[in-house]
């Protein structure tokens, strides 16, 4: 997001990672690979954060300490220099040492337990609401606040506690609200916006294809209804009783099911009943709205979402994806190091 929205990024890689062939999220950053257990390769990312607004560890809390590259010796050389500290569990607390992924930061959230069907496990959101959501994308706002704070004037850069777990919850505070109101109970399926609600869900056509179904605002229910050829049903009186919300699926199911998708979407063409196509990768790439918008680009091994948000009505540029390691004797040389001391500090590898 950073680089996307015209930061110039260096990535300090660890060797020997793997990497995705064409990964864009790797897109607008140079990249350089450095073993910080060795002096010469920490000296070289003082270096690189005497010229940096901002750096962002990954590590787990006191690492970077442990380096010699903690906050205060990083503020000794840059006091303006904005610290990003991205975790799983934060800082401080009992797990902050624990390791761990999305799932599991998001299942302490409360979120992950409300998250699939009633009669079956709580459904993976992919790895989208924590690593991403939660915490990249909190990180991302967080360093362009405090960012912002040093271009106006704060002599201090400020030391950010990105904790993916309280990222993910505070992205469900909706729920938790609704909750604390008695307007959402802890059982799946038996909210509005959780597939409880029969006009908020998918249903699966006659070829075995899916429709998004999001009509919960009387205009647009109004609306789902007619084209279902339900308007008038005395069944949809009453849309936000949850014992009712079984027999009324059933009977949603059992029309769009009759038919194929593309019988729907002709039946929904212009019509605001909040209906679209559960599209796969491929077809989503491909979707006139989103060609229509430039909304996809073409990446370095296929179609890729492109920079968002935008300023104008052109597409942003999408800038070439990244290289591990790639960048690393370019960088060292625009530090001031010689091509001989460049190599030793890379291992040859740069």
């Amino acid at each position: 997001m950073l680089a996307d929205h015209g930061a110039e990024v260096i990535r300090v890689e660890r060797s020997g990672m793997l990497s995705v062939p064409g990964d864009p999220l790797l897109r607008g950053r140079r990249s350089i690979t450095l073993d910080l257990k060795r002096e010469d390769a920490r000296a070289a990312l003082r270096k690189l954060v005497a010229t940096a607004d901002g750096l962002i560890d990954p590590f787990r809390p006191g690492r970077l300490e442990q380096l010699d590259l903690g906050p205060d010796q990083l503020h000794a050389i840059r006091p303006q220099l904005v610290i990003g500290r991205i975790t799983g569990w934060g800082q401080h607390g009992p797990l902050s040492q624990r390791a761990g992924h999305d799932i599991n930061y998001l299942a302490l959230t409360g979120l992950l337990y409300a998250i699939g069907p009633a009669d079956g496990r709580p459904a993976v959101p992919l790895n989208l609401v924590a690593d991403y959501a939660g915490g990249a994308m909190m990180l991302a706002f967080a360093m362009a606040a405090a960012l912002r704070e040093v271009a106006a004037g704060a002599g201090q850069g400020r030391v950010i506690d990105c904790a993916m777990s309280e990222g993910a919850a505070l992205i469900g505070s909706l729920m938790f609200g609704m909750k604390n109101a008695s307007l959402w109970q802890e059982q799946r399926e038996r909210n509005l916006l959780d597939g409880g609600a029969a006009l908020y869900g998918c249903y699966r056509c006659s070829d075995g294809l899916y429709l998004a179904v999001g009509a919960i605002e009387p205009q647009f229910r109004a609306q789902l209804l007619d084209r279902l050829g339900l308007a008038g049903d005395d069944r949809f009186d009453s849309l936000f009783d949850p014992a009712d919300w079984p027999a009324q699926r059933e009977v949603v199911a059992d029309i769009i099911g009759a038919q194929p998708r593309r019988h729907w979407l002709d039946v929904f063409e212009g019509c605001d009943a909040c209906v679209s196509p559960v599209l796969t990768m491929e077809e989503a790439a491909n979707y006139p709205h989103h060609v229509a918008r430039w909304s996809f680009a073409d990446g370095d091994t296929g179609p890729i979402p492109a920079p968002a948000p935008r300023y104008g009505e052109a597409p942003e540029p999408l800038q070439p994806s990244g290289q591990p390691g790639k960048d690393g004797a370019d960088i060292l040389a625009e530090l001031g190091y010689s091509s001989a001391i460049a190599a030793a500090i890379l291992g040859d590898k740069g």
